[in-house]
């Protein structure tokens, strides 16, 4: 998403379905660029990871523990958002749903980001007002967004997300089966924490039922 973002490779994509030799004009790099990963679980980190390895200077934030990543820059907690936010060139959020995410892009959040921002959604769709998104992607207050998560989902038929030019949408994919080896990790954790239940020995990515994921 990021990268057909960037170049613009989804209105070229659209302008190749309209048989239309046309430049879409100036395009970013990820190089140079400075990353907010929101979220770094397992996915984030994943994130964080490649955009490291491409150039981007990445900033991490996390609900607690702000002990250094070797994949981040520098790391801080939620409290700091509205400062980061504004340092952004891409903003990545894998959070679940609790109390404390939904809504973490908020309204006022969306109007501190640069033009030139580009918003990733890949954790839950409450973690954005939807609405606000909205109006900075018709508004070109942003220069767009990637989600394969949105609030309402399903998104039903006539939502203005649909048409907004500079968004990237797909149906939650990244939370289904799509890639096999998705599959198969999460049936070795099954697996392997079943023996460990079993037998009396400590689980691996057990539930805290406190925090909600």
């Amino acid at each position: 998403m990021l990268f057909m973002l960037v170049r613009k490779l989804h209105l070229y994509r659209d302008n190749q379905s309209n048989e239309l030799w046309q430049s879409e004009g100036d395009v970013l790099q990820v190089a140079g660029s400075t990353a907010l990963v929101i979220g770094m679980g397992d996915i984030g980190t994943e994130f964080a990871k490649r955009m490291k390895a491409m150039g981007s200077y990445v900033i991490g934030v996390r609900r607690s523990n702000t002990k250094k990543s070797e994949y981040a820059d520098e790391i801080h907690l939620i409290d700091d958002l509205d400062e980061l936010i504004k340092r952004a060139d891409i903003i990545s959020l894998s959070v679940p749903e609790t109390e404390d995410t939904k809504q973490i892009l908020s309204k006022e959040r969306i109007g501190l980001l640069k033009e030139n921002a580009i918003i990733i959604n890949v954790g839950r769709g409450t973690a954005i007002d939807t609405e606000a998104l909205c109006d900075a992607l018709y508004e070109n207050k942003i220069w767009g967004a990637g989600l394969d998560v949105t609030d309402p989902e399903p998104l039903p038929e006539g939502h203005r997300l649909w048409k907004a030019k500079n968004l990237v949408l797909t149906p939650h994919v990244s939370g289904g089966y799509s890639l096999k080896s998705t599959y198969n990790r999460i049936l070795d954790i099954c697996i392997n924490n079943y023996k460990a239940f079993v037998n009396g020995e400590e689980m691996k990515n057990v539930v805290d039922f406190k925090r909600g994921y």
